[in-house]
Parts: C-alpha cells; sequence; structure tokens
C-alpha cells in the first residue's frame, strides 16, 4: 500500500452549538460544543491536512450563537468550508437568508477542487419548511414532499429533513459530468443523508440515489445530521454518516480522512469510528 496520503482532510458534524441547557432525553449538550469544538481544532492544528469541512448544525438556535461559535473556527491554521443543516435557520425570520454569509461561505452550495478529486458540497435545506422565508413556494413544495412519503410509508417524510431544488440538482448533475470529463473523483458532501435508509435521510434521497447509481466517480457521500451515524454502500460509494459533535456531556466526535491513491482511510476521533473504504 502506498504510505504517504495524496492529501488530509479534517470532518466535524453536527457541533449545534448554544447556550442552552442540556437536552437530557436526546443526550445533547449544546453549550459543550465550544469545548469540544476548541480540542477538536487543536488536533486538527498538529496534523498536515488540506481543510476542514463542517458537515452542517454549526449552531443548535438563534442567531447570536453563531457569534461565539464562528470564532473558535478562527483559530483553525487550515481552510475552512461550510455547509448548512436544519438547525443552522433555527433563528428569527429576519436573518434566515444572511446565513451562508454569517458563515463565510461562497453561495449555500459550491464546488472546489483538490488534488485530483471534486468536492461538492451541496445545500439540502434548499426545500424545507424551515429555510426559505414565510410564503416561500419552497415550504408548500416540501409538505407535498413529506406528504407524499408519509403517504408511501416511507421513514423520512419529517419536518427537520429537507431536499435540494430542481435548479441545484441541474447544477449537481452538470458537476457530476465535469468532473467525469476531468478525470476527477468525487466527493458529496451534504447534511442530509441519501442510504441507507432512515428517519433522518433527505425529502428527495430516491431521486438523489438514481443520480449518484450512474456515475461511478462518486466515491464517497459523507454527512451529519443522524446524530448517531451511519454507514452504507451503494454502487461505487460509500455513504458515510458522521456522528454528532453535541452529543454526550464530555465525549467528542470529529475525523481525520487520509486520501490515497486506492482508498480513504477514515481516522475517528472520540465517539467517532476508524474506516478503511477501499475504492472501487
Amino acid at each position: 500500500m502506498p504510505s504517504a496520503p495524496l492529501f488530509r482532510f479534517g470532518v466535524v458534524a453536527d457541533p449545534q452549538y448554544a447556550d442552552l441547557e442540556p437536552n437530557l432525553t436526546l443526550n445533547r449538550y449544546p453549550a459543550n460544543s465550544l469545548a469540544k469544538l476548541r480540542s477538536a481544532i487543536e488536533e486538527f492544528n498538529r496534523h498536515d491536512i488540506a481543510f476542514v469541512v463542517t458537515l452542517g448544525d454549526i449552531i443548535d438556535r438563534e442567531w447570536k450563537s453563531f457569534d461565539a461559535i464562528l470564532p473558535v473556527y478562527e483559530t483553525l491554521r487550515h481552510r475552512k468550508h461550510f455547509l448548512l443543516g436544519n438547525h443552522d435557520f433555527a433563528i428569527a425570520p429576519e436573518h434566515l437568508d444572511n446565513v451562508p454569509a454569517r458563515a463565510g461561505m461562497p453561495s449555500a452550495y459550491y464546488d472546489f477542487g483538490h488534488s485530483g478529486y471534486r468536492f461538492i458540497a451541496l445545500d439540502g435545506n434548499e426545500i424545507s419548511v424551515f429555510a426559505p422565508p414565510e410564503g416561500d413556494p419552497r415550504r408548500q413544495q416540501a409538505k407535498e414532499l413529506m406528504k407524499a412519503l408519509e403517504d408511501a410509508g416511507a421513514l423520512n417524510g419529517q419536518r427537520w429533513n429537507g431536499a435540494i431544488g430542481e435548479r441545484q440538482f441541474d447544477w449537481f448533475a452538470e458537476k457530476l459530468q465535469e468532473a467525469k470529463a476531468a478525470g476527477e473523483k468525487v466527493v458529496v458532501m451534504n447534511h442530509y443523508p441519501v442510504f441507507p435508509d432512515n428517519g433522518h435521510n433527505a425529502l428527495n434521497s430516491e431521486r438523489m440515489l438514481s443520480l449518484l447509481a450512474g456515475h461511478d466517480h462518486v466515491v464517497a457521500y459523507l454527512n451529519g445530521h443522524n446524530h448517531a451515524g451511519n454507514f452504507g454502500v451503494s454502487g461505487a460509494t460509500y455513504f458515510v454518516n458522521f456522528k454528532g459533535m453535541v452529543d454526550t456531556e464530555d465525549a467528542n466526535a470529529y475525523a481525520i480522512v487520509s486520501v490515497y491513491e486506492d482508498r480513504l482511510e477514515i481516522t475517528g476521533f472520540g465517539r467517532e469510528v476508524d474506516r478503511t473504504l477501499t475504492l472501487r
């Protein structure tokens, strides 16, 4: 096996910070995420990594929570990339349109390249009952998707899930084709899982899976949202659901992914598990 990776990157899922009492029912400690994130960043800073991605739910609720957690990220000596999750929109309505800018994101969804890889960061909140402003037709669209899933007996027709819209779906499909033409391997990142079947999956996960099934250069799909974590393989793609940092009083959860020619090595810290993903 080749000894040196092409590059490494860090992964954080669901820090979900807020200055709140613990939710003992769900075993979530939102106020403790500042210390956990500091600890994760100290570890990341000890390594030669290309960037760190946070897979959504930076905060638990309240606009002011960004003021406390974003400065912690400033101590990171590496590039940082954010995705947004449902909790990032648990804020006053007047701030809904400003969340990507507050997190310093180029836009709600985007892509970037690194060492023969194309990373595609999706905005899984686009069609939802929480991210679009009140009265936006996308809220009604989300309700219709939820109803159709419920009628079909699916688990994921839940108000805390979302979907990507038509324009973003077309953009996503185009980016996959561009990467294929350029000979790039692809890592897709979203807050919401799409596989295996789960109550936290995106509202349009079937459609997303169908798209990915036609692209054997998509090596991994990385997400958070389901704090328990999950894992699956479909076609040529590994689906890795990272555990939520906010869960438990003091056990952390984050990872470093080492990208080799023939595999991805996930090194888990705290509650996160190690995995070797051999490229298929």
